[in-house]
């Protein structure tokens, strides 16, 4: 899942980046409504966090225009605003969970990868093909039934194969989708990550190299485990 975070200060910013990439989200991270705006042109997201007050006006009236030109994404306000007045007018104008200051950050976290599971674009809560399931909410992958210990940029390019099993996903749309904005990946990172995912699973037969396009995963997820050539 691709999450945009809007927040200005620079002690907080980090930390809120760094925990919802350790959780497995990919982040992008503003400090402006300004940038938020060019982000969400241009970029698809499953999640907004949105700080109130940043130095160029409230998240929220930003918001409330971009409800009113169109904008589906979902939307949590991180603030200090602790009233309720102020919380029912988030709700009333286009927030679609609130989050008060300080906050407990794995209650954060439950709560973007929930609102997001919940959108009426979200994806499938649980990927399959053939003997690999990945579970979004549980954030867990199994392979035949075995538990498999996958990192959160693997996990995000495997469910994006399993979204698109059985087609070529091409390299530029993996660093899109499973990459922040700002990591600026090399030329081969996708192959590395690639050929880390292909021993995790311990089954490389399972997602083909498309020479010069991108990568496939087997639709019908390979022959069984005991049936591999030995």
């Amino acid at each position: 899942m691709k999450v945009l975070l809007l927040e200005d200060d620079p002690e907080l910013a980090p930390e809120v980046v760094g925990g919802l990439r350790r959780a497995g989200f990919v982040v992008d991270q503003v400090d402006t409504c300004a940038d938020a705006d060019l982000q969400v042109a241009i970029t698809h997201y499953d999640a907004l966090v949105l700080d109130r007050s940043v130095p160029d006006g409230d998240a929220l009236d930003w918001l409330a225009g971009r409800r009113a030109a169109g904008l589906e994404t979902p939307a949590l306000m991180l603030t200090a605003r602790a009233d309720v007045a102020d919380r029912v007018d988030g709700f009333e104008r286009g927030a679609d969970d609130y989050l008060v200051k300080p906050f407990a950050f794995p209650e954060l976290v439950a709560r973007v990868r929930a609102m997001a599971l919940r959108a009426p674009s979200a994806v499938p809560r649980v990927w399959r093909a053939g003997g690999l399931e990945l579970d979004v909410p549980r954030h867990r992958v199994t392979l035949d039934g075995v538990l498999l210990t996958l990192t959160a940029k693997e996990f995000a390019v495997l469910e994006v194969l399993l979204e698109r099993a059985g087609q070529v996903v091409g390299r530029g749309e993996l660093v899109e989708r499973c990459w922040d904005e700002l990591s600026e990946p090399s030329s081969n990172v996708v192959d590395v990550l690639m050929g880390q995912l292909r021993r995790r699973l311990g089954r490389p037969e399972l997602i083909e190299t498309v020479r010069g396009v991108g990568y496939r995963l087997a639709a019908d997820g390979g022959p069984p485990a005991d049936e591999q050539p030995r």
